[in-house]
């Protein structure tokens, strides 16, 4: 993966909404894999992460037992963290058991109004943590999500869309369409 694929996630991607429980187990999980870690070194391994994982499809995930948990500690292309990937395993176990669509309407109840975050000018401006993502984790750890504190639950928020933080400058708009004006970020 070239930094021109780590643009091309940043200009597509980044700050796109995403709905759908499996597609959000997954940003969940990779998120959660990120802890620690630079963005990139996930991005660089999400396909295998998806290949590992089952393209994080939560009721097959959620069947995933002993066997697989060893598969995953040896697979290459992933991260081999034993307490990520039992987290992940767990969480899926956990929202195989909720109703379908309650894992999206859950994470989209604590979108904040877009009109009371003005974009931010410098990646000073941006936050690691706000009231809603400390309030979303709080909420998925006290139905069982595991490995998700208020920092990986805004970097969650962030990459799903359910804020904006491209700065002012950037040249992507919080639509998602290129503003053309040479920007980052």
């Amino acid at each position: 993966m070239s930094a021109e694929d780590y643009v091309a996630y940043h200009d597509d991607e980044w700050g796109r909404p995403v709905h759908g429980d499996d597609a959000l187990f997954e940003r969940l999980s990779l998120e959660a894999f990120q802890s620690g870690l630079s963005w990139l070194t996930i991005l660089r391994r999400r396909e295998g992460f998806r290949a590992a994982f089952a393209g994080f499809e939560i009721a097959a995930v959620a069947e995933f037992g002993a066997d697989d948990e060893r598969r995953l500690l040896a697979d290459t292309g992933i991260i081999r963290n034993r307490l990520k990937v039992q987290a992940t395993l767990a969480n899926a176990r956990t929202l195989a058991a909720w109703a379908p669509g309650e894992l999206d309407a859950l994470i989209w109840s604590y979108a904040p109004d877009p009109a009371g975050r003005p974009a931010p000018r410098t990646l000073a401006d941006v936050p690691a943590v706000t009231p809603e993502s400390t309030a979303l984790a709080k909420e998925l750890k006290r139905r069982g999500v595991r490995f998700v504190g208020p920092t990986t639950a805004y970097a969650l928020m962030q990459a799903c869309g359910l804020v904006d933080d491209h700065l002012a400058d950037c040249h992507v708009t919080p639509a998602g369409k290129a503003r053309g004006d040479g920007g980052t970020t």
